[in-house]
């Protein structure tokens, strides 16, 4: 019987960042995380980018379909990559705390 793989669970800091840095400062700081995943020669965040610098986000044990995944989840071109504007969206959508904070939300999906 093979084992059931837990979910990976994070820690939500999003609202948190907004309320330090303000919606100008995370988005800065979404930015920057782009920069760090994101392949230097193509732009954009792809397979092999994002599994050589999993590790940076404590991400180093999910294994290549979980990486896969986190792709598909965001890519709303279908080009099998994160652009800079799906890699923030994407951000955001999985912050259900942030989301709950309209006035920022409402501000970043319009």
């Amino acid at each position: 019987m093979a084992a059931r793989r837990q979910p990976v669970e994070f820690e939500d800091f999003l609202p948190l960042m907004v309320e330090k840095l303000g919606e100008e400062g995370l988005m800065e700081e979404l930015c920057n995380g782009f920069r760090l995943l994101m392949d230097p020669r193509r732009g954009l965040i792809t397979f092999d980018s994002l599994k050589r610098n999993a590790a940076l986000l404590g991400l180093g044990a999910l294994g290549d379909d979980d990486l896969r995944s986190m792709l598909r989840e965001g890519d709303s071109d279908g080009d099998g990559a994160l652009s800079q504007w799906e890699f923030c969206v994407l951000m955001v959508r999985l912050s259900p705390d942030l989301m709950d904070h309209h006035a920022f939300a409402a501000g970043f999906m319009s």
